[in-house]
């Protein structure tokens, strides 16, 4: 186990302590999460926590889940989720981030509005201010790609297709495409956002803003910074 995943280790335990019982637990995804679900189990064989659901935002994460014995049920089963663990691709010092990295954004934002309290757990390489250094993933409908694409360029986003190992465009969980805008830092992210909330086509974006209560930041120097918002 490499130094940075041994960091992400311990934000992932911490975590885990923060996980009540007989609660809905939302479970994001990421190299982090996969640490926190492993030290979750431990702590279901320790002390059953007797979780009420689970619901995830990936396949990965989901089969991880089930093969330590958790039941894992769909957002739409549930009416709420007491808290969220998840990680995030960068965040800023204002407890806003970049996500979408795994191309789960829009199940991933919306199991975070449903949320009562989100906390993310990142390694301090994830540390960005001003937001940025790192491209922002957009999803968009095949049917308007293109046209999205090049406003998208005109705009100065510098905006790429996300493509598959075969060189195809990638798909979603949700058949639709991601543009990822490489900007870098982002041009004032609230007004990024808004305009991509009012952009025909677009899905959902990873801008995360204002959506996280508490922040995990594993530090090179073993200890764990912890962020409220």
């Amino acid at each position: 186990m490499t130094s940075q995943d041994e960091l992400k280790k311990q934000a992932a335990t911490q975590a885990a302590e923060m996980v009540q019982p007989h609660t809905v637990l939302g479970v994001g995804t990421g190299s982090t999460v996969a640490f926190f679900i492993d030290a979750l189990a431990a702590r279901e064989k320790a002390q059953s926590l007797e979780l009420t659901a689970i619901v995830t935002t990936s396949s990965r994460s989901q089969k991880q889940l089930e093969q330590n014995g958790f039941t894992v049920s769909e957002l739409a089963a549930v009416d709420h989720v007491d808290l969220c663990i998840d990680g995030a691709d960068r965040v800023d010092h204002q407890l806003d981030g970049i996500k979408g990295g795994g191309a789960a954004l829009t199940l991933e934002k919306n199991v975070a509005v449903n949320a009562r309290h989100n906390v993310w757990i990142v390694d301090e390489s994830k540390v960005a201010d001003p937001l940025g250094g790192f491209p922002l993933p957009v999803e968009v409908l095949p049917v308007s790609a293109e046209q999205n694409f090049r406003r998208f360029a005109k705009a100065g986003l510098e905006p790429q297709f996300r493509l598959n190992a075969d060189g195809g465009r990638l798909k979603t969980h949700y058949g639709n495409f991601i543009i990822d805008l490489a900007v870098s830092p982002l041009p004032i992210p609230a007004g990024l956002a808004d305009y991509l909330d009012h952009t025909v086509g677009v899905v959902e974006h990873g801008l995360f803003l204002n959506m996280t209560d508490e922040v995990l930041v594993a530090q090179s120097d073993g200890t764990i910074a912890h962020w409220v918002r």
